[in-house]
């Protein structure tokens, strides 16, 4: 059906090329009447290009005019609770980039910070990360313990190897959190590297996603399909929540009774090390802003994916996803099964 304003433009077109034409012929000193001519029809169909030509050129001007036009009006009708949201949004991105500024000249850098900065790292705490490392999810200590001697396990203070397995266990467990979480595609890089940096270096690698996850949403990028990492941790998000969460409370019970047999002292001396190594070496401090860092950004994206969640338990997972650790499990124990689609 053709509508009124296409008649319109047709018929102006129309009265517009008539005029061109005549005023064509009118300086060539012809008539009209020539347009009978065979020579004339190829004069005809040439000015009839030369008007297509201009005309479109006009009406291109007019619709991109027209387009801007609206845009600017559609920007201009945003409700006060779109722009207040917006700003929002962008001094929750300027505070995330703030703090990754800080974490990095702070932790790593300046000498102010409790420890060695990384450019003056003493072979102290270079030994005992390689311990902690070794003692990774407390595999080799219970190996030992039981009699699996395939290697000895470095033995360190207990409160150490507690605080430094917690962390990792809590890290582990944002693995299907982030390749679930609904706002991932705005950012570009690699999930699976992002989480593998955050695993194994250090928790400033989760700073620039958290903010750049609130950039604004790109309508011409297609959903990505999760990796063959993403997949299997997405697929086995009970495990791993089982797994982690397992992991954070042998980490807590460890810390205050094990070791038992090597005159680490009681509940009261561990707690007074744990006070003095947060004090006193830069890793056990930086574990501490991971916590404090882990225990926001948890809640915060487990709030904006609860549509993942199986529509049963959205209210219990709601209600304790501000609890550390706790919230994380139950998000991973109550996803549904089409998640991954």
């Amino acid at each position: 059906m053709t509508t009124p304003t296409a008649v319109t433009t047709t018929s102006l077109r129309t009265v517009l090329f008539n005029g061109y034409v005549y005023t064509s012929f009118k300086h060539c000193n012809s008539k009209p009447s020539l347009f009978l001519n065979s020579s004339h029809n190829h004069f005809l169909l040439r000015k009839k290009a030369e008007f297509a030509y201009f005309s479109n050129k006009i009406y291109s001007a007019a619709n991109r005019r027209r387009t801007g036009t609206v845009a600017e009006v559609v920007g201009s009708n945003r409700s006060p609770q779109t722009e207040n949201n917006d700003n929002v949004r962008k001094v929750l991105q300027y505070g995330l980039w703030a703090i990754e500024g800080v974490y990095i000249f702070w932790l790593f850098l300046l000498p102010f910070a409790p420890g060695d900065p990384v450019w003056a790292i003493s072979s102290d705490t270079i030994s005992s990360l390689v311990g902690l490392s070794l003692n990774f999810f407390f595999i080799l200590p219970l190996m030992n313990s039981v009699g699996i001697c395939l290697m000895d396990a470095p033995v360190l203070h207990p409160m150490s190897e507690g605080l430094f397995n917690f962390v990792i266990g809590w890290t582990l467990m944002f693995a299907p959190l982030l390749f679930t979480d609904s706002r991932k595609d705005r950012y570009k890089g690699s999930l699976d590297f992002l989480w593998g940096l955050q695993m194994f270096l250090t928790n400033t690698f989760l700073i620039p996603y958290m903010a750049i996850r609130l950039n604004e949403p790109d309508s011409e990028i297609s959903p990505r399909k999760p990796s063959q990492l993403g997949s299997l941790m997405i697929n086995g998000a009970p495990i791993v929540g089982l797994t982690g969460g397992t992991v954070c409370l042998i980490s807590i019970i460890w810390g205050l009774f094990g070791r038992t047999d090597g005159n680490f002292g009681d509940i009261r001396e561990r707690w007074d090390f744990l006070v003095s190594y947060l004090g006193s070496e830069r890793l056990a401090y930086a574990f501490i802003w991971d916590i404090v860092l882990y225990t926001i950004f948890q809640p915060w994206l487990i709030v904006d994916n609860l549509q993942n969640v199986q529509k049963s338990r959205v209210d219990i997972v709601k209600y304790v996803a501000f609890v550390p650790v706790v919230g994380l499990v139950a998000y991973l124990l109550c996803l549904e099964g089409d998640h991954e689609q």
